[in-house]
């Protein structure tokens, strides 16, 4: 924070930027504290979205989950700890030969354990499923995003030539970077190039 705060100052008298009005501009943005509103809007598209999704979770996703929150959780190893100690005290003949009802090796331990084991595990694995396939309409919403965005950028581009056409800006109307990237992207060539050239894991 003292980095931050000793970079806005020598920004704020700079002699680079001195008398364009650029130091009153860099100190509001670094001084800035509130949320744009366009990236409030999207923070709050995003936590809709979240909220849709655990919404329309079923019972039994909602139990897995839970379960499988609990499994990764501090309070289940403790629980386990005390378990398994007081499992051994009692067996190993600590409190008396009449309270053993598990002896060394602890076979019924090893039996609910395994038993637990694989349960856990099951819920766990569907907890993952679901993460996955939420994963996977993340990626497919910013895929169509990233695609409507070079539609509109290429737009942009061209829209521009044009102005400068019309204005009689050769600089802009032929350079030659601007032609290229303001004709179509054709989005399946340079999906098939990618997976060409990428290299494989074998």
């Amino acid at each position: 924070m003292s980095s931050l705060k000793e970079f806005a100052s020598q920004l704020e008298y700079h002699p680079a930027y001195e008398g364009t009005g650029q130091n009153r501009n860099s100190m509001e943005a670094v001084n800035q504290t509130k949320t744009p509103g366009p990236a409030e809007e999207n923070i709050n598209a995003i936590i809709r979205l979240e909220e849709d999704a655990l919404k329309e979770r079923s019972t039994a996703v909602r139990l897995a989950d839970a379960i499988a929150n609990f499994v990764g959780s501090i309070p289940f190893v403790v629980v386990h700890i005390f378990w398994f100690f007081v499992w051994t005290v009692i067996n190993a003949g600590v409190l008396g030969a009449f309270w053993k009802f598990d002896p060394y090796p602890f076979a019924l331990l090893c039996m609910l354990v395994s038993l637990e084991g694989v349960l856990l595990s099951t819920f766990v694995l569907i907890k993952q499923n679901r993460m996955s396939q939420r994963a996977d309409q993340r990626a497919h919403l910013d895929l169509q995003i990233n695609l409507l965005a070079e539609k509109e950028i290429t737009k942009v581009l061209q829209m521009q030539r044009l102005i400068c056409q019309r204005l009689g800006i050769r600089e802009g109307e032929s350079d030659p970077e601007a032609i290229e990237l303001s004709q179509v992207t054709a989005i399946d060539n340079l999906a098939r190039e990618l997976e060409q050239k990428l290299p494989s894991d074998t």
